[in-house]
């Protein structure tokens, strides 16, 4: 069985971004604390069906969490709803074991809670 919506990895996802795609967090807020990539935009998966139309229709969305379960739930709740969406598999964990930047909100360098 195939999923309706595409996985990707963080490498794909990360030139994605830098292409002009929104990586979206669907963490919860104490994740999202701890660390995050630099661009990302936090939208906690718990507010995704009241807020998803805050989300860009006509640009392509990549969506991560810390392991790419609830993502992936994000990523199909959002094609469903007609938006082109990938999955980041692995999540954030695979982000930063792939080197990629993580931070907190000041700034300083984040963690994966």
């Amino acid at each position: 069985m195939t999923t309706p919506f595409e996985n990707i990895d963080v490498h794909d996802g990360d030139a994605r971004v830098r292409s002009g795609a929104v990586l979206v967090d669907v963490r919860r807020l104490e994740e999202w604390a701890a660390g995050h990539a630099p661009d990302a935009v936090h939208l906690p998966i718990d507010e995704l069906a009241a807020r998803h139309g805050e989300l860009p229709i006509d640009r392509p969305l990549v969506l991560i969490c810390r392991s790419g379960g609830r993502s992936a739930v994000a990523t199909e709740a959002l094609v469903e709803a007609g938006y082109e969406a990938a999955n980041v598999a692995g999540g954030m964990q695979a982000w930063i074991d792939a080197g990629l930047p993580c931070v907190t909100d000041d700034g300083a360098p984040g963690t994966v809670a």
